[in-house]
């Protein structure tokens, strides 16, 4: 956890921590849907969880979620909607993870679902 939080600090240091839900959170940003629901939520987010570390990316580039896009460069990572989920650091590369905090920046947070 300490080895991403301080990558994630790194790539994208503008991101100020946070704690929302039980995580780390990064950024933040304002969301609301066509329902009129809104609120704020962390564009980053970093969790330990019981068999796994989860990292959340809150962004989406032409439809698609940010996180589903690098499937097939994070092989032995479980990747959902927004979450990238692993045993231990050493399965995924940290190159890569990098290379995804960094277009998350570039394309910014769902301001709107």
């Amino acid at each position: 956890m300490q080895q991403l939080h301080d990558l994630i600090r790194r790539t994208v240091p503008d991101l100020a921590p946070l704690i929302r839900s039980g995580m780390i959170g990064y950024g933040t940003y304002h969301y609301k849907y066509a329902s009129g629901r809104e609120g704020d939520w962390a564009m980053l987010g970093l969790a330990s969880q019981k068999n796994y570390i989860s990292l959340y990316v809150t962004c989406m580039v032409e439809g698609k979620y940010l996180a589903e896009t690098y499937k097939s460069k994070l092989p032995k990572a479980n990747i959902g909607k927004s979450c990238i989920r692993f045993k231990r650091i050493g399965d995924v590369d940290l190159k890569i993870i990098e290379e995804l905090l960094r277009k998350a920046i570039e394309v910014g947070p769902m301001a709107q679902a």
